[in-house]
């Protein structure tokens, strides 16, 4: 079958089963503006394909459903991730996730229950923001120990240059909308760490944990072949 015809039709979504072909892991399931019913149905099809399931931005409420009938999904409420598991990846590498703030730690939770779920170990670096600088530098060795470094930072966003000033791996920058007024949703934390002046940061979208996530595990992925 040429690449790409292996799609399953469910007349309200598509599941793209050749995904993990291409890209080395199954589609990814992003569930607001899904219904329950949709969802139960795109889960079924993913165990009928044999291929692990991961689902974003999913409420407890929906989980709870869900769970009536899928007694071995899992959820994390901080990360409001729901991942099913039918085969488990060996772990690889390791990547740091660091977040400046504890109103950071659910965007950063996305991202490492994301690796976790790709198959990479982590260690989780919380609450060491630019505030109080002198915490970032204790964990300075484990940092450096890391493939993968992914900074997760709300307010100004600085955390990301200050830590890609200190390590030799790549960074992955996530903004945050956590901040007053002038942080516009997390714009201002955004454009900092586009406008980064350490070279070696790369940014993904406001409170997009999980991108960061998934491309940390490529690079990992890529590092330990």
């Amino acid at each position: 079958m040429p690449l790409g015809q292996a799609c399953l039709d469910l007349g309200y979504a598509k599941i793209d089963l050749e995904r993990k072909k291409r890209r080395g892991f199954p589609e990814v399931v992003f569930c607001p503006g899904k219904n329950k019913s949709q969802l139960l149905g795109i889960i079924k099809a993913f165990i009928q394909s044999r291929q692990n399931c991961l689902l974003t931005k999913l409420e407890q409420e929906t989980y709870n459903y869900l769970r009536n009938f899928l007694p071995t999904l899992e959820y994390n409420p901080t990360a409001k991730l729901g991942y099913l598991f039918i085969r488990h990846y060996r772990p690889k590498g390791m990547v740091a996730v660091v977040c400046a703030g504890t109103s950071d730690i659910p965007v950063a939770e996305e991202a490492v229950c994301t690796l976790q779920f790709m198959g990479n170990r982590v260690v989780r670096l919380y609450d060491i923001g630019v505030a109080g600088v002198h915490r970032l530098m204790r964990n300075i060795k484990t940092l450096r120990r890391a493939r993968v470094v992914v900074v997760v930072a709300g307010m100004e966003g600085a955390l990301a240059s200050v830590v890609s000033g200190l390590v030799k791996t790549p960074v992955i920058a996530v903004p945050t909308s956590c901040g007053y007024g002038a942080n516009f949703k997390g714009l201002s934390a955004l454009l900092t760490m586009l406008n980064s002046c350490s070279p070696g940061v790369a940014v993904v979208n406001i409170d997009n944990g999980f991108g960061a996530g998934y491309f940390a595990s490529l690079i990992n992925r890529s590092s330990t072949r």
